[in-house]
């Protein structure tokens, strides 16, 4: 893997390919950050080295800078370079690398690189950050479309699958990451097909009583490892002298007995919603003030009360009757010269009604454009509402964030105090309450009904913001889950652990924008089919859609044939992938969760399940297991070409 950027990104991507998925890492950074210590990432120390001893393999190397790519042993290698031109690249062995990240600031200085280094190596996995969506678009299809024509000249998945190009933006991954600390507490996350999966480690279970499997059971935890955090803190704790045992099978989950387990389960919200908004077209009811429909109701009473004397003065039949009088109140019908007196009354009553009617019919009018205007305005936060989730700040991040906030329908409250932030638009358009104003300033987190959320999430642009406004939502509700949009990665672990310290019992997080982005580009290097990767104390375990046909493992046997120990589990069916089968012998129970989930993935499938070649599966896996699974089928298509 090669790993070109001028900021902390670089690094933090770095140290999250070494330190979680094992990969071996060339890092191109000008001479300037060469001696930038690199962040810890999840509960792997080795991590923690990833340039600390960078230097020492640099100089170690022929020339004093290096003369090659290939790596020296297990170190990562370091390049010095201001950009990543041609000679640059080539020195980094792209042209023998697997994939490359470009992470420059500048999207012109990405840009011009992978156009470089998809002319040095067709087939290779580029991933560039780039802030400007629509360009990145095209960028990405060009560059898919060189590799496809230098491969073959086929289009296909198949052809580009390892030379894919994938453009992401700091805000679309930070934004999820944020999400799931706010809404699950954990950065044990995976998501997919709109669905949020967190790793829960259940204790040892109690004598008689029966845990919840959860979706499915990842993993076994030592034998003499403490609880830990669920957030999954880089300083967990230790692993016992019996260590975690991944992806174990039933029997093997019943017979370990004083060991704890790492199940899966889906990230749901159970608390109140927010009202339903009221749309484009505002319902009757709100149309008109009380007031007025109680006018518009004495009206038409006094219009059926003539209607009815009418009818006895006259005897006309009621319809000739209800029409005269209404001909009578708009004064279009002729005068009763040479009419009974009765008539006569009846039709001055009648005119002095219609003189009536007509401020009434104005004021519904002004009403009901004034309720149309109100529809677009910003919502306030109604009365009752509690387990809700405080944004602040809606700018690039807060927009991302709360749209997928939406998208799982967690109920928000957004405080900002520019009118003119580009996020407003997204909150009126999802009908989100939002409050106006300093959220510095007294009565303004009150008014975001603060002290009944159950979350705050900070993401504005100025971390002092963040932590004031954190800071006091503690003193306001001490329990509160807090979620910080920090750019220091370090002032991030220094806030981090002192409200940790100061308060034990509540969830804290505190992150940068580059510890949130890291794991979104080191799964899109590791290749599309990663969905991500959580830690299991020492080790890791990865998440991945994969295609069944191919792979001689998957195909043709069943779930249960297929699932290997310690090595890949299949968990779900992506039936949206397999032309909508649901599979003969899955299960009405699988069918049904599918149904409730209202995605295409299907849970819960029956170990007699025949995987076919046209399935494509969500599985679990170890580094190990993956590689094998996945390297084999590129080194038997090697061997056919």
């Amino acid at each position: 893997m090669v790993v070109c950027g001028d900021d902390g990104l670089a690094h933090r991507l770095a140290a999250e390919l070494r330190g979680v998925y094992g990969e071996q890492v060339t890092l191109v950074v000008p001479p300037a950050e060469r001696t930038v210590r690199p962040p810890v990432v999840g509960r792997s120390r080795g991590a923690s080295a990833l340039l600390d001893r960078v230097v020492n393999a640099a100089v170690n190397r022929a020339g004093g800078n290096g003369t090659s790519g290939d790596p020296v042993g297990d170190e990562p290698v370091l390049v010095a370079a201001a950009e990543a031109t041609e000679n640059v690249l080539a020195e980094a062995g792209v042209e023998r690398a697997a994939a490359l990240a470009l992470v420059y600031d500048d999207d012109e200085t990405n840009i011009r690189a992978a156009l470089t280094a998809r002319r040095l190596n067709p087939t290779l996995r580029l991933v560039l950050r780039l802030y400007n969506r629509r360009l990145g678009q095209h960028i990405e299809e060009l560059l898919d479309q060189a590799a496809a024509l230098a491969t073959g000249g086929t289009t296909g998945p198949a052809a580009v699958f390892d030379a894919s190009t994938t453009v992401m933006s700091d805000a679309d991954t930070a934004a999820p990451a944020l999400a799931a600390s706010a809404v699950a507490g954990t950065s044990k996350v995976v998501q997919t097909d709109g669905l949020m999966l967190r790793a829960v480690e259940r204790p040892v279970p109690r004598p008689g009583e029966t845990p919840d499997p959860g979706l499915a059971t990842l993993a076994l935890l030592s034998a003499t490892a403490t609880p830990s955090d669920p957030a999954g803190d880089a300083n967990g704790p230790e692993s016992g002298e019996q260590g975690p045992l991944l992806l174990p099978d039933a029997a093997t989950v019943r017979d370990a007995a004083g060991r704890g387990t790492v199940v899966l389960e889906q990230v749901s919200y159970s608390g109140p919603s927010l009202p339903a908004g009221r749309g484009i077209v505002p319902p009757f009811a709100s149309l008109f003030s009380r007031r007025l429909r109680w006018s518009l109701a004495g009206l038409v009473g006094c219009v059926v009360a003539l209607a009815v004397a009418l009818t006895l003065v006259t005897g006309d039949h009621p319809v000739q009757a209800t029409y005269l009088t209404l001909l009578d109140m708009f004064a279009i019908n002729d005068p009763a010269v040479g009419a009974s007196t009765g008539r006569q009354i009846l039709q001055l009553l009648s005119g002095l009604v219609g003189l009536l009617l007509l401020p009434v019919l104005l004021a519904a009018v002004l009403e009901a454009l004034g309720t149309f205007r109100s529809a677009s305005a910003l919502r306030k936060p109604p009365r009752g509402l509690g387990g809700h989730v405080v944004l602040l700040g809606l700018g690039k991040i807060g927009t991302r964030v709360l749209t997928r906030l939406r998208e799982l329908d967690i109920p928000v409250v957004c405080v900002e105090s520019d009118p003119d932030a580009r996020g407003l638009a997204t909150a009126r358009r999802l009908r989100v309450p939002v409050v106006l104003g300093d959220v510095t300033q007294e009565g303004v987190l009150e008014a975001a009904k603060i002290h009944r959320a159950n979350a705050l999430l900070a993401v504005t642009s100025a971390d002092t913001t963040n932590l004031e406004a954190v800071l006091y939502a503690r003193s306001v509700q001490p329990d509160l889950r807090v979620v910080l949009r920090l750019y220091d990665d370090d002032f991030a672990t220094a806030v981090y652990r002192t409200l940790r310290a100061a308060h034990p019992g509540a969830s804290t997080r505190s992150r940068s924008v580059t510890h949130l982005a890291a794991p979104a580009f080191a799964g899109a290097m590791m290749g599309r089919q990663i969905l991500g990767a959580i830690p299991v104390e020492r080790r890791v375990l990865l998440f991945a859609a994969v295609e069944v046909g191919g792979h001689p493992e998957l195909e043709g046997k069943t779930v249960g044939e297929a699932f290997r120990a310690g090595a890949w589990r299949v968990l779900a069916l992506d039936t949206g992938a397999s032309g909508g089968r649901r599979g003969e012998s899955a299960s009405e129970e699988a069918s049904q969760d599918e149904d409730e989930r209202g995605s295409g993935l299907v849970w819960d499938l029956p170990d007699t399940y025949v995987l076919r070649g046209s399935d494509r599966v969500v599985l679990a896996a170890t580094r190990r297991g993956l590689a094998e699974l996945l390297g084999r089928r590129a080194r038997r298509e090697r061997a056919e070409a």
